[in-house]
């Protein structure tokens, strides 16, 4: 069983993805210890280990652009800031567009982009097909591309902000599940874990997928929803493709890495929450053959070498939860990242960092404070390219 070094932190964080560690060496490095993390698995076994990699700057909100052009600019240093190579790429994504309709989309997309500074392009069929080699005739009006854009490897970039935090003299305690909060008058004063009862006025939920339940267990209601989502990896074939392709239609993303795999999604429905676990299914399996055989036809005789799931952690707008919950003090939101705590994890950590500080943060709280869902009326769909 493991025992932890000490009875009381000035804040523990829940959950040691990249969301959770990011938020922890932000923390330290603003000398707020002790400082512990608190995980129920081994690290990477959330969605920090289970994603495709890419990062993006096409969004359709103007905050998310913001963090996101952030978080490049840090992956872009990372090897720099702490020593680890995450190989990215700035590749470039490509976005598919089937319709008129969607191509619309794609160009008030577009349009936001450009406006915050980036230089964005709104692609033809002939820039499409030169862009993605052997796709079918037909299968895109156009759509449009950014090449700052692209991907990197997750686990180096896990374990360098793991490495980070540990020389910065944070505990980073793993298969160890944190299990309520008591919280005497409405303020945090301890997080009971599976070893033990630990004294904090701060607790962070970075807990991705599980970040309703540990909500719950403090007994807050929260508007997460875990939700499944699959991906693949195929088997090498001679490097043909260099952008992230995503066609929001029905979810489909892929990449090439360097080694000549193709990884990738496509959006199959599951039942919501964390119960039936991150097994792969044959309907995805299935779907995503059909889909990139429909797209790229060269690749109908190329093999699978593994599939697994991991959980997204939605909320109702598409947007993060960063910040204190007004209902009970000390209590802190890190989460509702959706599929993207990797894509934003640099930038939107240093405000829940701040937060968890009791310090003010430069985010519109009607877009992202826990509080807008505990107005009468819950906020409309505000981010909705919620893919790849």
């Amino acid at each position: 069983m493991t025992t932890l070094a000490r009875s009381e932190y000035r804040v523990v964080v829940v959950g040691a993805g990249i969301l959770g560690l990011y938020t922890a060496v932000h923390l330290a490095r603003a000398g707020a210890g002790p400082i512990l993390v608190v995980d129920r698995g081994f690290l990477s076994s959330g969605a920090s280990g289970r994603n495709g990699g890419g990062v993006r700057q096409q969004w359709e909100t103007r905050a998310t652009v913001r963090l996101a052009r952030e978080s490049v600019e840090a992956y872009r240093r990372f090897g720099v800031e702490f020593g680890y190579n995450v190989w990215f790429r700035q590749s470039g994504y490509v976005f598919l567009a089937e319709t008129e309709a969607e191509l619309a989309r794609l160009r008030a997309v577009h349009d936001l982009v450009r406006s915050e500074g980036l230089p964005s392009e709104v692609l033809g069929p002939d820039r499409v097909a030169a862009l993605v080699p052997g796709i079918a005739p037909d299968a895109s009006v156009g759509g449009t591309y950014l090449g700052s854009d692209g991907t990197l490897y997750p686990f180096p970039a896990v374990w360098g902000v793991y490495e980070a935090a540990r020389a910065l003299g944070v505990e980073v305690a793993l298969g160890v599940e944190a299990v309520g909060v008591d919280a005497p008058g409405g303020h945090v004063a301890a997080v009971a874990t599976s070893a033990g009862r630990v004294a904090t006025p701060v607790v962070v939920n970075a807990a991705g997928g599980w970040s309703a339940e540990f909500s719950r267990q403090a007994g807050l209601s929260v508007a997460n929803v875990a939700t499944r989502h699959e991906i693949l990896a195929t088997e090498p074939m001679k490097p043909f493709l260099d952008p992230m392709v995503v066609r929001p239609s029905d979810g489909l993303y892929f990449s090439q890495t360097m080694r000549g795999e193709l990884v990738g999604g496509v959006t199959v429905p599951h039942p919501a929450g964390t119960a039936a676990g991150m097994p792969s299914s044959p309907a995805f399996l299935t779907t995503m053959a059909r889909a990139l055989v429909r797209l790229l036809p060269r690749l109908s005789s190329l093999g699978v070498l593994r599939a697994w799931s991991g959980f997204y952690d939605d909320t109702p707008d598409g947007l993060p939860v960063i910040g204190e919950d007004p209902r009970l003090k000390g209590f802190v939101h890190g989460n509702g990242f959706g599929g993207h705590g990797f894509m934003l994890a640099p930038a939107a950590t240093r405000r829940v960092a701040r937060a968890a500080l009791g310090e003010p943060i430069d985010l519109d709280p009607a877009a992202f404070s826990p509080a807008r869902f505990l107005a009468p009326t819950r906020p409309p769909a505000a981010e909705r390219l919620l893919l790849g």
